[in-house]
C-alpha cells in the first residue's frame, strides 16, 4: 500500500499488516513501493528505472542490486497482489455458510482490498499486458484461480436454488470486473470508506444473481 491509500475501513485481519512486509531487505521494499507509485502515476512503459530509484531516494545503480529489470519489479508487484486477492476470494469460498453469505463476503472483502489499496490495485490489475510472454502466464494462472473461486460459490448457489443465474461463467466475469474497477475511481476524500464500498457492492452483486433479500 502506498502513502496515499487510506487505512480506515480495512478488515481486522489486515489492520496490523505492514505494506509489502514480504519484500526484504528494506531497500528492495522501498524500491517496490516507489515502482508502484511510479507505475500508477505514469504507466509502466513511461516509467524509467531512474524514476523509480529517484522516488526511493536511491541511485539508479542501486536498483539493479535488487531487481535485474523493470519488468522483474512489475512481476513481483503483480504476483504479490494477485496472490493476496486470491487468498481473499479463496477464504470466502472455503468458509462455512450459505452461498449467499459466502458470495457477499467474497465481494465485500475483494472490493475492500481494491478500495483500500487502490493505487497498488491499479498496477496489479491493469498492467498485465506490460508483462512479457515469459512472465504473463504465471499471473494469468492466478487470475484463473480467482475466477474459479467465485464461480464455485455461484455454482453452489444455483445448485441450492439460492441464485438465478443462467450464465455462470459470464456472471463470474461481470462480478470480478465490477469489483476490480473500484480501484480506478475510489477516492480517499469520498464519502464512503473501503468497508462501506464493500458492503454496497456486496448488496449489488446479490441482487445481480437473484439472491433473496437479506434481513
Amino acid at each position: 500500500m502506498t502513502q496515499d491509500e487510506r487505512v480506515d475501513g480495512r478488515h481486522p485481519e489486515d489492520a496490523d499488516e505492514m505494506p509489502w512486509a514480504e519484500v526484504t531487505p528494506d531497500a528492495a521494499r522501498r524500491l517496490l513501493v516507489a515502482a508502484v507509485e511510479a507505475f500508477a502515476a505514469r504507466g509502466y512503459h513511461a516509467t524509467t528505472t531512474r524514476d523509480i530509484a529517484s522516488r526511493a531516494g536511491m541511485s539508479p545503480a542501486a536498483l539493479y542490486i535488487h531487481y535485474k529489470t523493470k519488468e522483474e519489479l512489475l512481476l513481483r508487484i503483480s504476483r504479490i497482489g494477485h496472490e493476496k486477492a486470491l487468498r481473499i476470494l479463496r477464504r470466502a469460498a472455503d468458509a462455512e455458510g450459505t452461498p449467499t453469505e459466502r458470495l457477499a463476503e467474497a465481494v465485500r472483502s475483494f472490493v475492500r482490498w481494491h478500495a483500500g489499496h487502490h493505487t497498488t490495485a491499479r498496477v496489479v490489475q491493469y498492467e498485465l499486458d506490460s508483462l512479457g510472454d515469459e512472465h504473463r502466464p504465471e499471473i494469468v494462472a492466478l487470475r484463473r484461480e480467482s475466477d474459479a473461486a467465485v464461480r464455485e460459490i455461484i455454482e453452489d448457489g444455483v445448485a441450492k436454488g439460492e441464485f438465478q443465474v443462467p450464465d455462470v461463467p459470464g456472471t463470474t466475469v461481470a462480478i470480478l470486473s465490477l469489483c476490480i474497477d473500484v480501484a480506478r475511481w475510489f477516492n480517499t476524500q469520498g464519502r464512503r470508506t473501503p468497508d462501506e464500498v464493500g458492503v454496497f457492492y456486496a448488496d449489488l452483486v446479490l441482487r445481480m444473481v437473484g439472491a433473496a433479500p437479506r434481513a
